[in-house]
This record gives structure tokens, C-alpha cells and sequence, in this order.
């Protein structure tokens, strides 16, 4: 009988661990779903703003990048 009182003990212990790590886990998973939105939220704006400018800064800043440097 002392055998199974120590069994169930363990198995209790064992499941409160498990129950915190999986309460940790759920935190981490939900911070990081918050920032998988602030990250969606930013990319859209960016997009909206890379929408606004006109075709031609595009081509400049491109072209521009794309020159050699002075010393070569």
C-alpha cells in the first residue's frame, strides 16, 4: 500500500509539472502570436507606403544602388 501511495505521489508531481510547463508554453505561444500581428500590422503599412510612391523614386533608388562607387 506504501508502494502505490509513493506511485500516485509521483504521478501527482509529475502532472503539476506538466501542467506549469504547459502554462508557460501557452505564455510563450501567445506573446508570440501577438507579435506575428504587430508584424502584419507593420508590413501592411509598409506596403501602403511603398503603394504611395511614385514609379519613378523607385527606379532612381535602384538605379542609384546599383552604380559603381567613385573609386572603382
Amino acid at each position: 500500500m506504501h508502494d502505490l501511495k509513493n506511485r500516485l505521489e509521483t504521478i501527482e508531481s509529475q502532472l503539476a509539472f506538466q501542467e506549469d510547463a504547459l502554462e508557460q508554453f501557452n505564455a510563450v505561444v501567445v506573446g508570440q502570436q501577438r507579435q506575428l500581428e504587430e508584424l502584419r500590422v507593420q508590413l501592411r503599412y509598409l506596403q501602403e507606403q511603398l503603394k504611395e510612391l511614385p514609379d519613378s523614386s523607385l527606379d532612381s533608388q535602384i538605379d542609384s544602388e546599383q552604380e559603381k562607387p567613385p573609386h572603382y
